[in-house]
């Protein structure tokens, strides 16, 4: 028995699969199971019977034996072919390989780790099918709740924007087109009245030079053209909403009307002074109030496109009544009816 263990805990992996019924993974896990303390320990081994432990021990004594027998025999090279065959027929035959049949416990524990194999994978299966439906219902939601309809919004305010950029941008252009002819006009009212001052230095010089009635009713005329002009450009200038500006034009009319007020004929000067007070009203309120500035300049604009009363008849009939004639009521009596009496 002391060989037979000696066998087991030394005999390596070439000579463990000589023995019929071992596979090389059963060598495996017999070398693997060393060392034995005793025979029966390798029952212990899986997949190791009694029938295969007796199969291990012939064998294990069978490799005793056959270097005893090959002693005993002498080898040399003129030996009878006769001697031979004696031999061999001496030697036992090589027992038939016999297939270890797996017990009713192997097979049940077989068949139990395909079942926990198979529960298993339908485990994954139902999981990995709930986790796709999980995921589709669920985020589908989220995906159009954060993503989707955030993006659709998104789309429809760019949209409206940009409607709303295409109508600032109409209004825009329409209001360049405004601002455009505006500087025109003030580039027009400034050429007149540059005009207008170099002739009224000219008349002044020929007035100084010759005292000429008629020089001097020209230059008064280029005076009021110049303060029409001016507060015809600070109309323009309020426009813009350039208020500075406005505001110095609106003081160069109101000098020009000044200086016109110095030698205007008493028939002048209630028209002059009215549209001086509106000239007042409008620098008292730039730049601070330009909505009721633009009131006092038209109105000041239109006393002078009316232009000054020539003579004191134009007075007169600007301020003559002429009253309705009120109709004539006439009553007529109604006739009283005369009792009459009969006898």
């Amino acid at each position: 028995m002391s060989d037979f263990l000696n066998f087991l805990n030394t005999a390596d992996h070439d000579t463990l699969k000589k023995i019929s019924g071992i596979s090389s993974a059963l060598a495996d896990h017999i070398i693997a199971a060393r060392p034995f303390d005793a025979t029966d320990d390798l029952l212990l081994v899986h997949g190791v019977g009694k029938n295969l432990l007796s199969r291990m021990q012939s064998f294990a004594e069978a490799q005793e034996t056959e270097p005893e027998s090959s002693a005993m025999i002498p080898v040399e090279e003129e030996a009878q072919p006769a001697q031979l065959e004696v031999i061999e027929k001496s030697q036992p035959a090589p027992e038939s390989p016999v297939k270890d049949k797996p017990s009713f416990w192997s097979r049940l524990g077989q068949a139990f780790l395909v079942f926990v194999r198979a529960l298993f994978r339908l485990i994954a299966t139902v999981l990995v099918i709930g986790g796709i439906g999980a995921a589709i219902y669920f985020g589908v939601p989220f995906i159009n709740n954060n993503i989707v309809v955030p993006i659709q919004k998104n789309t429809s305010q760019i949209r409206q924007l940009e409607v709303e950029l295409a109508a600032q941008q109409a209004r825009l252009d329409e209001t360049s087109a405004r601002v455009g002819e505006l500087e025109k006009n003030i580039e027009a009212h400034t050429a007149s009245i540059t005009k207008l001052e170099k002739m009224q230095s000219m008349l002044e010089q020929e007035i100084s030079d010759q005292n000429n009635s008629v020089m001097v009713a020209l230059k008064r005329e280029i005076m009021l053209t110049r303060s029409i002009e001016t507060v015809a450009r600070a109309r323009l200038f309020l426009s813009q909403s350039n208020f500075g500006l406005a505001r110095d034009d609106v003081q160069a009319a109101r000098d020009i009307l000044a200086e016109l007020l110095i030698d205007a004929p008493s028939y002048q000067v209630t028209s002059i002074n009215q549209i001086i007070m509106r000239l007042d009203f409008a620098l008292s309120n730039l730049p601070a109030f330009p909505v009721i500035a633009v009131d006092d300049v038209d109105i000041a604009w239109q006393l002078l496109m009316m232009g000054l009363p020539e003579s004191e008849a134009d007075i007169v009939a600007t301020f003559t009544f002429t009253p309705t004639p009120a109709p004539i009521l006439t009553f007529t009596p109604t006739p009283e009816a005369i009792p009459t009496s009969t006898p």
